[in-house]
């Protein structure tokens, strides 16, 4: 994602010649079927920006009479780009996954500087949605967005897409072709099955096959445009899209990379991908394009995937002074700054504060589709969020996550986002405290969802043998009670926890105040830094005279006996 674009930057001394990425920076990952535990594809997606409002957009399936225009909208300014025409029908549409199950995320790159400000109708959000609205498939999602692209023209800089249905999963990425030009080059690669991947705002496609369209679809001037600009010369089997249209630098490799890196970690340890892929101090370190994970995944270890802070590395932000006397894991914007002529950046996690919204896409061919497609759908960070099963044949979505119901600039008690944002801004605060109290609440709903979706689908499949409609509506109502939950338990939970940590204090179970020191280590510094002052000047109380003891009596050795005097006998 790349809305109003902030600067990403990580905590090691920077040279005058390290520069960072402009992305707001968005994370996704890809799971194959023959990598999940229940045969699912999985994509994760968190939408990461300071100016999005996370919402669960909601676009009904469709007839359009013949003629009929769609308007483009583009999705991180607002901006209204122009018309297209309609198709005669377009699918319903729950957030980023359709009734076809299919789901499609994103990442921005943004890529060479001369590539930027394409003409185009077309930006890399309204595709998205567009894509959705039009394909049933993954590889028919390719197939759209690409003649979209190719006939109304691309609006967008370089974006990597991930793209999935119950049966495939794919990465394409794609870029402008600069100021007054229209169209995009581009390249997309199928994942083997059995795999997992990510992306995180760095271009990752490398080098790919020429001549294999069951696994590599591929524009035709992808390299020959390359050629004409002068940026390639070598043999076409050995071009790279990512290192001529998004080559890897400092930045790439620490803010994007590092992202990947600790999916990557995280899922196949076996590998022992070190920190030097991550840490920008070597760039040649490049990682794979997928990993076998070391054990299959759940629903469950998708969405532990994408709550990650660099935990138990070098990069854990929790371990250094910036995180406070309750390591916070967290940095606050400017991401960058200079101290005594020195520049330092802060690291970017996949958790983090300004995320919108964020999923786990669930996809099953072992299911009809408004039963087998699943999005655990949570606004704001995904830490601290709660995922919802949203299904994929729903006819409406819960007022709490509905689109209008509240804006970044308006707050209301109705939107979950606001109350999200209203127990995780209490958690930066108090972190090593508060956390235990809302991972404890996530837990049991996540928890509870996760053990009932069994015997919820297996009613919704009876339903579905009757009419696929009763099953559409018993899922929806399913849903809606879901979110409803999930908003009032939260509301409940920040009340909880401004009763339970007032002004400092802490109640214990039994409602009894306390107030627990800081740790040790946080005194240390604080004495470390203003010791002088701070300490105390009080005297100590002398300590009371104990009364003296009586004087020993020394000790007096017996007196032994007087010896008999002998008996003189008289004289004769």
């Amino acid at each position: 994602m790349n809305r109003l674009s902030t600067t990403l930057l990580t905590a090691l001394p920077l040279t005058a010649v390290l520069v960072a990425p402009t992305a707001d920076a968005c994370t996704s990952m890809l799971v194959t079927k023959g990598a999940t535990t229940d045969g699912s594809t999985f994509i994760t997606y968190s939408a990461d920006s300071h100016e999005l409002y996370g919402e669960l957009y909601h676009t009904p399936a469709r007839r359009h009479a013949a003629g009929a225009m769609r308007d483009v909208i583009d999705w991180d300014t607002g901006n209204f780009l122009g018309r297209i025409k309609q198709p005669p029908a377009t699918y319903s549409v729950v957030g980023n996954m359709n009734e076809h199950q299919l789901s499609i995320s994103e990442s921005t790159f943004t890529g060479r500087k001369e590539l930027e400000g394409p003409a185009g109708l077309i930006d890399y959000g309204s595709l998205i949605y567009i894509a959705l609205e039009r394909s049933k498939t993954a590889r028919e999602a390719i197939q759209v967005m690409t003649d979209l692209v190719a006939e109304y023209g691309y609006a967008s800089t370089g974006e990597t897409f991930s793209i999935a249905d119950p049966k495939e999963a794919w990465l394409l990425e794609m870029i402008g072709k600069g100021t007054g030009q229209k169209g995009a080059v581009w390249v997309a690669r199928k994942l083997p099955d059995g795999v997992i991947s990510a992306h995180a705002n760095q271009s990752r496609i490398r080098q790919f096959p020429l001549n294999d369209s069951s696994s590599t679809l591929y524009s035709p001037d992808v390299i020959s445009f390359a050629r004409a600009k002068g940026w390639y010369t070598g043999a076409d089997k050995d071009f790279s899209f990512a290192d001529t249209y998004h080559p890897l630098d400092f930045g790439g490799q620490r803010f994007s990379e590092g992202r990947v890196w600790s999916i990557f970690r995280r899922a196949a340890p076996s590998l022992k991908l070190g920190i030097e892929y991550a840490d920008g101090s070597d760039v040649t370190k490049r990682l794979p394009l997928w990993v076998k994970p070391d054990k299959k995944v759940s629903v469950q270890d998708a969405m532990a995937l994408m709550r990650d802070h660099f935990e138990g590395t070098p990069l854990d932000m929790s371990k250094d002074v910036g995180a406070g006397p309750y390591a916070v894991p967290y940095r606050w914007r400017p991401m960058t700054w200079d101290v005594d002529g020195k520049s330092y950046v802060h690291e970017r996690a996949i958790s983090t504060q300004q995320t919108g919204f964020s999923f786990v896409a669930q996809m099953r061919s072992t299911l009809p589709d408004a039963i087998g497609g699943v999005l655990w759908f949570g606004v704001d960070d995904t830490f601290t969020t709660v995922y919802t099963p949203m299904y994929a044949g729903i006819r409406q979505v819960p007022k709490n996550f509905s689109q209008g119901v509240a804006s970044r600039g308006d707050f209301s008690w109705d939107s979950s986002f606001w109350v999200f944002n209203w127990v995780s801004n209490q958690a930066y605060g108090r972190w090593s405290d508060m956390i235990v109290d809302v991972q404890k609440a996530q837990g049991e709903l996540e928890g509870q969802f996760l053990a009932d979706q069994a015997n919820v689908e297996s009613i919704a499949q009876v339903l579905y043998k009757r009419t696929p409609e009763q099953a559409r509506q018993y899922l929806t109502e399913y849903s809606l009670q879901q979110g409803d939950k999930v908003h009032a338990r939260w509301r409940k939970l920040g009340e909880q926890l401004l009763v339970k940590y007032i002004d400092g204090n802490v109640r214990d179970a039994q409602g009894k105040v306390n107030h627990p020191r800081y740790p040790d280590a946080w005194y240390r510094r604080i004495a470390a830094d203003n010791g002088t002052m701070l300490q105390s000047r009080e005297k100590p109380e002398p300590k009371p005279q104990a009364p003296a003891a009586p004087a020993p009596v020394p000790a007096v050795a017996p007196t032994a006996p007087a010896a008999p005097k002998p008996t003189v006998a008289p004289a004769p």
